[in-house]
């Protein structure tokens, strides 16, 4: 395991962590704007975002892309589509899939600090407390795998979000 590597839970705004390299978007699987985090981030990036995302679409539950973060603060986006609660199955290795799989990917992009929502929550129904749960089993089993990743930071907007993964990573 890298020791190397600092985990952040703050309460806060996604489009608005200019200090990291790298942000995650919780998008839907034709990679467009439409509400919540995927809204905020393509507002927030402008109409450039949806244009270059459209060769990827679409994307499963658990992938993971990475583009350009155009007029956001940050270096990249990566888009994961997370699972819709007890539609797509297994939700919880899906979800697990996501954040493993931006990681990694951030990783091999040599991008150092990275910062993620809370995938699934909103409209795919995900409760927070599994979603947080699974969220940090997941970054510290893949913590041994990154070698670039100096932070990961959940930014997590809503109070109870922000105490419910704290708790979940064991952050006081």
């Amino acid at each position: 395991m890298s020791e190397k590597i600092n985990l952040e839970c703050v309460q806060g705004d996604i489009t608005n962590q200019s200090d990291l390299d790298v942000v995650v978007n919780a998008a839907n699987a034709q990679l467009r704007t439409g509400g919540g985090v995927a809204g905020a981030i393509h507002r927030a990036a402008g109409p450039k975002l949806e244009e270059s995302c459209r060769p990827m679409a679409p994307i499963n539950p658990g992938d993971a892309v990475i583009s350009p973060a155009f007029d956001m603060p940050n270096k990249k986006i990566i888009h994961t589509l997370g699972p819709v609660y007890n539609v797509d199955k297994p939700s919880d290795q899906l979800l697990a899939d996501c954040y493993r799989n931006s990681l990694l990917l951030a990783d091999r992009e040599k991008l150092t600090t990275i910062g993620f929502p809370a995938i699934s929550t909103g409209a795919f129904g995900y409760p927070v407390q599994e979603a947080a749960e699974v969220s940090a089993y997941v970054v510290h089993s893949v913590m041994a795998e990154l070698h670039q990743i100096a932070l990961i930071r959940f930014v997590l907007f809503s109070d109870t979000d922000y105490a419910t993964f704290r708790k979940a990573f064991g952050i006081k």
